[in-house]
């Protein structure tokens, strides 16, 4: 593995911890759920060969902080923390991974800032607002019960109905060969109190829909519509199949399920790199 140089940036409310790894082009990934800069770290051993790899703290995970009162973090508001720290990075158009939440906050940026992506891999968008009605509000009453189990009964049966809700089966969790998930440490089950607390009660009312996406600017971003192979039955997959019929396109599939970047890291990296290959 690639020593890590680790470095804090101030942004608006907040001091973001971040790491970088490797050498090439920029990709910055940006996590799914609680995860933190070392979510994906043995995903990171397989692209840091080629790319300048950027992992964070979201405000509020692990070694980033919060400044401001406490209270729900907005989906816009990590839009522009991945703004901001792309700016200390770099000035030219970078590449990004974006996973369930942070593909919902990579689209924010894509809408916000177009000239700061070149290219986006949303996989298993968090994106309820590209759905229809009906769908929107399937989604809102899951998450609506998901904060409900959090508050009534804690952070692990919360996430239970999560993993349902995503289609993953704890009990039967799949992982390419020779790989073993890490154990849940109190650092995680901190970020997860804090996900489940600050940032998935702001996915209820995700505002995202086709008209952000509209604009020429941001329409030159290549936005490559992915999800995992197994999760076809998660409301994720249906965002994917949204995102993918707004752009004409079709969508990339990845090894693993939801959380395929951190199951299947070695599988989940090679087939980021053929769809980063075909963006140069």
């Amino acid at each position: 593995m690639t020593t890590a140089v680790r470095n804090t940036l101030s942004v608006p409310g907040a001091m973001l911890h971040y790491e970088l790894r490797g050498t090439g082009p920029l990709l910055l990934v940006a996590q799914s759920g609680e995860g933190d800069a070392d979510r994906t770290e043995a995903l990171v051993g397989h692209l840091a060969d080629r790319y300048t790899v950027a992992t964070y703290d979201r405000r509020g995970l692990s070694r980033s902080t919060r400044l401001e009162a406490k209270g729900p973090v907005t989906p816009q508001t990590h839009a522009e923390d991945l703004h901001h720290l792309l700016a200390a990075l770099t000035d030219r158009p970078a590449l990004l991974l974006g996973c369930s939440l942070g593909a919902l906050y990579g689209l924010h940026l894509v809408a916000a800032h177009p000239d700061q992506v070149r290219t986006l891999v949303a996989h298993d968008p968090a994106t309820p607002g590209l759905l229809p009605a009906t769908d929107r509000a399937g989604i809102r009453r899951t998450l609506d019960g998901i904060v409900r189990t959090h508050r009534s009964a804690g952070w692990a049966p919360a996430m239970r109905r999560i993993a349902e809700a995503v289609a993953i089966d704890p009990a039967a969790m799949e992982t390419e060969p020779g790989f073993t998930m890490p154990a849940t440490t109190a650092r995680r089950i901190a970020n997860i109190e804090f996900f489940l607390s600050n940032d998935l009660p702001e996915l209820r009312d995700s505002t995202l829909c086709a008209a952000d996406l509209a604009a020429p600017a941001t329409r030159r971003v290549r936005i490559v519509p992915a999800a995992g192979r197994t999760s076809g039955q998660a409301w994720n997959y249906r965002c994917a199949e949204e995102l993918a019929a707004l752009l004409g396109t079709d969508i990339v599939e990845f090894p693993g399920g939801h959380n395929g970047n951190t199951t299947h890291p070695r599988a989940f990296a090679a087939r980021l790199h053929e769809v980063l290959d075909a963006s140069r």
